[in-house]
């Protein structure tokens, strides 16, 4: 006849714990909201760092500071150097970098 409520609470609380704990992994990878890629033409370390990028599906701003005086001052403001490639991801800063420090970031990331 008539489901006693603790029954019923307990299937509700299933059903939005199983669909809590599946948006879980979708949280951990979430994107930055913004993610400026400074480089200079030329730059191998440049070009393997959008590769990289462009590999793990993050989509960036690409900013070449050899043709945009501008941004090259704003590059040494945020990362205090003048070397590419630097990225700015949401707030964090990471310059000077490799292949490898950039996928270490990116898996510490969940991307």
């Amino acid at each position: 006849m008539f489901e006693p409520w603790t029954k019923k609470f307990s299937k509700f609380a299933k059903k939005w714990l199983h669909a809590s704990i599946s948006f879980l992994p979708l949280a951990k990878t979430m994107l930055p909201s913004r993610v400026t890629l400074y480089v200079k033409t030329g730059c191998p370390w440049c070009a393997e760092a959008e590769e990289v990028l462009s590999r793990r599906g993050v989509s960036y701003d690409r900013v070449d500071v050899l043709r945009d005086r501008q941004a090259l001052k704003t590059m040494k403001e945020i990362s205090g150097q003048s070397k590419a490639p630097t990225m700015e991801w949401d707030d964090e800063i990471l310059a000077d970098f490799g292949g490898e420090e950039l996928d270490e970031f990116l898996k510490s990331h969940g991307v």
